[in-house]
């Protein structure tokens, strides 16, 4: 049987042992299936529900043997298969609702087994060959477009996993083995790193399909596809990168239908058994225990948490001994996505930034599309999930998200992240869905000058090429910093060939309150910051309301997410260059408000002084000479940041303090010195 060779015995034994958990989940979840009444007309919303639905009973009724979870099972079973088409109101037996089915349907037969009647058996199988053979002919007739070949794309996973899953069950090899192929391909083409472009909501829901094709091969053909790439072995460290302290919310970049779409319990548990990875079990355990049932019901993902009932039981491996985060870096990097992570703690109190600057999809994806578009015509990459977002960040802290990102967006816009506009406006080709399509290859916005090391964190993003030519943009560089005390500094570096006006853009969730001329202060519930700017001093500042509205399912007509943000816009005067400097200083809500931080004199770049006493720090800035000079430091680097007693620099040859010399390297340096300083 899929999935279940060998493991009948062991579970049944485990009921009230070490999988007493997910047992009860497994029930609970059945006794609601039992008090629901599916539609018996195929409604014009999405169907992949039955999916889980038929897995879920006949899971339990294997175990159990009990005949009510059979007869419920068939009452589910019975009714999607009685409809002619899988899918309405979008590429009706072709695409997501087809692959659930299919997944779902076929778990249930081999599951069932010869105890569901020949009748009702015969009805099964005829409805998976029929929309098994749909689904299939289909992936083959449109190789090199859509979902076929989009290897970097939930709609891919989902539907071969269908595929293969309707195969196995069917003894089809016509099918399950070019869905193998299509797994080996993604597994080999997903990057290494282990980060999504589509974001962190449809991570939660795309890449457990990974696992569960992964999971079909190794049991149905005795193959270890999990050593394949680098992808599902490191995804468990980008996930945790992208929790907002606390680990009950996400960070959002990319399409989010909202900041709680972000656990799936079993994959947790799946990727900490195949890899023994302890932090990947904590993450299940955590969710399983407090914050499941607020995922369950708040998240906007569908079917969501409660449906994967059977995954989570058949997973979980009590053999791997949890392990919390706290020894996990505060900084991290993921180069294919261009993403920079920095936080305070692994504390719910924390202070957390992510900052991202990538082509579409991410790198790897951006590179190989293009390739295989070039070998032979092949629309391979698919990045519609993925924003016109290099350069933006998103602040969370003292339990608040404080700077803020739009979430889900059909209609993707620059101006709706926390990014630089000319002239007003945006990224060329956007207001559309996927704003890379058909862009040339050549457009491709990056990050230099990473520095994601004990508490430091810096990058410099490059996105001129992405704005219109006739805007004639030569720099839009952002620099931002994130210091060991969680302080944010942004150094915006603007050209064009004519005079422009500049826009600073700072989104947040509730309305921004003037403090000065220089100074605004951000509240969100129990968190505050204090933004502060140094430069340019003639800018004129505006606030806004930003409303953002989505269908994230096609499946789904009728479903509509929308948001509101409250936008801060500072803008130049017309000038053909133009640097913003700010900074972002985050405190309690009923804490003091932040000092504001200081633009010291400086013959070479620009010097930041933040906090006051034991908590203050230093910023030097020169990203584009690399040549700082002030009253106590001299130094050749991109900047140096001073904590403490402890100094980080980027790409510095020489740095100086109070004429000692800190640090001489024949070749660039990024990292932490080795020696401590006398402070700042």
């Amino acid at each position: 049987m899929l999935l279940l060779e060998g493991r009948l015995d062991s579970l049944r034994g485990e009921l009230n042992g070490t999988h007493a958990a997910q047992w009860r989940r497994l029930y609970e979840q059945c006794d609601w299936y039992r008090r629901q009444n599916p539609p018996t007309e195929h409604p014009e919303a999405s169907i992949t529900y039955f999916g889980p639905a038929a897995a879920n009973l006949a899971l339990a009724y294997r175990l159990t043997g009990q005949r009510g979870y059979l007869e419920e099972a068939w009452r589910w079973i019975s009714t999607c298969a009685a409809f002619p088409h899988w899918g309405r109101a979008h590429m009706p037996d072709h695409d997501l609702d087809a692959g659930w089915l299919l997944h779902g349907l076929s778990l249930a037969y081999s599951w069932l087994g010869e105890d569901l009647e020949p009748e009702r058996r015969e009805i099964l199988r005829a409805k998976l060959e029929l929309q098994g053979e749909r689904l299939h002919s289909y992936a083959e007739e449109t190789a090199g477009r859509w979902w076929s070949s989009a290897y970097w794309q939930n709609h891919n996973w989902i539907c071969w996993t269908g595929i293969a899953t309707a195969g196995y069950a069917l003894e089809r090899p016509e099918w399950t083995k070019p869905a193998r192929r299509n797994l080996e391909t993604v597994l080999g083409m997903l990057p290494e790193d282990g980060s999504d472009s589509e974001g962190v909501v449809y991570w939660r829901y795309g890449v457990p399909w990974l696992a569960i094709h992964t999971d079909l091969v190794q049991r149905q053909e005795n193959a270890d596809l999990w050593s394949v790439g680098g992808f599902l072995r490191n995804t468990t460290r980008w996930r945790l990168h992208q929790s907002a302290p606390g680990f009950e919310e996400i960070i959002d970049h990319g399409d989010c239908h909202d900041r709680r779409s972000g656990h799936s319990v079993a994959l947790y548990y799946r990727l900490a058994s195949a890899y023994r990875d302890g932090t990947a079990q904590w993450l299940g355990d955590l969710v399983a225990e407090r914050h499941f049932w607020r995922e369950a019901y708040e998240s906007g993902v569908r079917p969501g948490v409660m449906p994967e009932a059977f995954l989570e039981l058949l997973w979980y491996d009590p053999r791997v001994t949890p392990v919390p985060p706290d020894r996990e870096p505060v900084t991290a990097y993921f180069p294919d996505l261009g993403q920079i992570t920095a936080r305070t703690g692994w504390d719910s109190a924390a202070t957390c930034v992510s900052f991202k600057a990538a082509p579409g999809g991410g790198h790897r994806a951006w590179e190989e599309g293009h390739r295989l578009k070039a070998a032979g015509g092949w629309d391979a990459m698919s990045a519609g999930h993925h924003h016109p977002d290099a350069g933006a960040f998103v602040l969370h802290s003292h339990g608040a998200f404080l700077a803020v990102d739009e979430g889900y967006s059909n209609h993707k816009r620059a101006a709706h992240h926390n990014l630089v506009l000319v002239d007003g406006e945006g990224w060329a080709d956007e207001g559309r869905y996927h704003v890379y399509e058909g862009i040339p290859r050549e457009r491709c916005p990056r990050v230099r000058d990473v520095l994601a090391e004990d508490g430091f964190a810096h990058a410099t993003a490059e996105s001129a090429v992405m704005f219109p030519e006739r805007l004639e943009v030569r720099r839009v560089d952002r620099t931002l910093v994130v210091t060991p005390r969680g302080r944010v500094v942004v150094l915006d570096e603007l050209e064009a060939a004519a005079p422009r006006e500049w826009t600073y853009l700072l989104h947040t969730d509730w309305p921004t309150t003037q403090l000065d001329p220089d100074g605004w202060r951000l509240e969100a519930g129990p968190g505050s910051a204090r933004l502060t700017r140094l430069l340019p001093t003639d800018a004129t500042a505006t606030r806004r309301r930003t409303d953002v509205e989505a269908n994230p399912t096609s499946s789904t007509p009728s479903l509509k997410v929308s948001k509101t943000m409250h936008t801060l816009c500072l803008t130049t005067p017309r000038t053909r260059t133009a640097t913003f400097l700010t900074v972002l200083d985050s405190a309690g809500a009923l804490d003091p408000c932040p000092a504001p931080a200081v633009l010291l004199p400086s013959d070479q770049g620009h010097a930041v002084s933040l906090g006051r006493g034991a908590e203050s720090e230093l910023v030097l800035l020169a990203p584009r000479t690399g040549v700082i000079e002030t009253e106590r430091v001299s130094a050749d680097a991109a900047a140096v940041i001073l904590s403490g007693t402890r100094t980080a620099a980027v790409r510095a040859r020489r740095v100086e303090f109070d004429g000692t010399v800190g640090l001489r390297a024949e070749e660039p340096f990024t990292g932490v010195l080795p020696t401590e300083t006398d402070g700042v």
